[in-house]
């Protein structure tokens, strides 16, 4: 999640770091708490959360996580168009700011609810430690779920960044940010070789659409970088013309 060189211009648009944990606990428990509720208005989806086989738990979390995937992208998007100037023609930086910050808290639950609702499948059989703990997953691709396990806690660190920024200064932060280049390079390489439709034409088709535009604006931002710093020099005032001597009759 790219940002903007001058975070402290955009203070205004933060909330506060227990107003934000509130919201994101509640997104999270409210996608729980549909799966309760859902079955009382779709008898065929409850069906699919009970028995010795459930499918439910599986599908759920596949969809949540392009949810998630998709989340990311948009936030990181958001930071690469803050930086680059695009933003301050639409919507504005200050929006695009605020944006960029809710997407990524959105993005996060999403992906928690991805790893967490996998407790419910029988066939991964996940306990609560081999969610939490990088490479716990011993019966499914326990280096790439790794991989993507540590993404997202560097995906949460990153994003508390923006309620300490003025406390850690606008270097460290930005610092921090740049960590987010590897959390969605480690978030592509999860889906990819542990997803279960990596091999489909239409995941493909994502992960290929997503990662292309990426790279094409992270290429942008270097670009636009380099040639801040090593472009022509800024026109200087023009030398202050000298008065001309008139000349007088001894001359």
């Amino acid at each position: 999640m790219p940002a903007p060189n001058q975070p402290n211009d955009f203070d205004h648009s933060s909330l506060s770091v227990a107003s934000i944990m509130s919201l994101f606990i509640a997104m999270v428990l409210g996608m729980f708490g549909a799966l309760i509720i859902a079955p009382n208005w779709i008898p065929d989806f409850a069906q699919t959360l009970a028995g010795t086989d459930p499918k439910a738990y599986w599908y759920l979390s596949r969809g949540s996580a392009f949810a998630a995937l998709g989340l990311l992208w948009l936030s990181m998007m958001l930071g690469l168009l803050i930086t680059n100037k695009v933003s301050k023609y639409w919507p504005g930086a200050p929006a695009a700011f605020a944006i960029h910050e809710y997407v990524s808290l959105l993005g996060l639950a999403f992906a928690s609810f991805h790893a967490l609702i996998l407790m419910g499948d029988h066939y991964i059989n996940y306990q609560l430690a081999q969610v939490l703990m990088p490479f716990g997953s011993v019966n499914y691709h326990p280096f790439w779920v790794g991989i993507g396990q540590i993404g997202f806690y560097v995906w949460a660190i990153v994003t508390f960044t923006f309620y300490i920024r003025q406390t850690i200064g606008p270097k460290t932060w930005r610092a921090i940010h740049y960590l987010s280049f590897f959390m969605f390079l480690m978030a592509i390489l999860h889906g990819v070789m542990s997803g279960t439709d990596a091999s489909t034409s239409w995941a493909q088709l994502v992960y290929w659409s997503l990662g292309g535009s990426f790279l094409f604006l992270t290429m942008l931002r270097m670009v636009v970088h380099v040639g801040s710093k090593f472009g022509p020099p800024a026109p200087r005032h023009a030398a202050r013309v000298q008065p001309q001597t008139v000349p007088t009759k001894e001359d």
